[in-house]
């Protein structure tokens, strides 16, 4: 395949169909403008194409010649359940489209290994509390990046893998990790999906990182988009904006940013309008 569809129908139409596979793109956002909601779609119309194709082309049209959908879509996440994702999604999207697509989503849970080092009661995020002893011997579980690495080597090979999100692994730097570690874990994932050959999706609130650490995250991936609200008189409006993204935007390639006004409707995510910046 020579693109894999984001699942927002616009976008993918301006794009000639999706991203290059083996791509990591960075989606970072402020709080409520749209990249939680990227993510959603993304997952859930890719997922839709897979699980009922009649659904898909009511709600998202034609795949352009030349873009195909992964047979796989994986959800990582390391605070939530798919219980609770479903609930966001479902507040997202239209509640068929939701249904049909979460079935061919394979969702993971890393909270296990993401709270294990911390003093949140175990009850609260996994399903069975755990004995005295193993509460002792809790150090001895698996490392949350081992754990993802692990995760990712089985399954992104020629698949879309959602990563929500690298704030929460930002938040759980320490025990013996520092910030180097977040920006060589980006860049190892831009150096594994180029053999994967798949589409990676790395969220981030791009509030909870310094001008400098977010400028060496965006360095690290492959592409990047952000967020963002915009005033415009007494209404608010969500924007997305391509800071980065060689090789995807060709017809604006020399201007190298492109501005998009964003709306959320039953299909989830998706563009409104487009407005070039100079």
């Amino acid at each position: 395949m020579d693109r894999i569809p984001f699942g927002i129908r616009q976008l993918d139409t301006i794009i000639d169909g999706g991203t290059p596979p083996g791509s990591v793109v960075l989606l970072s956002g402020e709080a409520g403008a749209g990249s939680r909601e990227f993510m959603y779609t993304s997952a859930i119309i890719n997922g839709l194409a897979n699980a009922d194709p009649e659904l898909h082309d009511l709600y998202y049209g034609d795949i352009a010649t030349g873009a195909s959908v992964t047979d796989g879509i994986h959800y990582i996440s390391f605070t939530a359940d798919s219980d609770q994702l479903y609930r966001e999604m479902n507040r997202t999207m239209d509640t068929e489209i939701v249904e049909s697509g979460f079935e061919a989503v394979e969702f993971v849970d890393m909270a296990e290994s993401y709270f294990h080092k911390s003093s949140v009661p175990r009850d609260w995020y996994a399903e069975e509390t755990g004995h005295i002893r193993d509460m002792a011997g809790r150090h001895d579980r698996e490392d949350l990046f081992t754990a993802l690495g692990a995760y990712l080597n089985e399954h992104a090979q020629g698949n879309l893998v959602v990563l929500d999100s690298l704030s929460d692994l930002i938040s759980a730097v320490g025990e013996g990790r520092d910030w180097s570690d977040i920006v060589y874990l980006v860049k190892g994932l831009q150096k594994a999906a180029h053999s994967w050959n798949g589409l990676i999706l790395v969220h981030v609130n791009h509030e909870t990182v310094t001008p400098e650490q977010h400028g060496q995250l965006v360095d690290a991936a492959n592409g990047t988009m952000t967020f963002e609200w915009e005033q415009g008189g007494s209404e608010r409006a969500r924007t997305l904006v391509f800071k980065k993204f060689r090789g995807v935007l060709s017809r604006i390639e020399d201007e190298n940013i492109i501005r998009f006004e964003t709306e959320i409707g039953d299909a989830g995510f998706d563009i409104s309008d487009v407005r070039k910046i100079r």
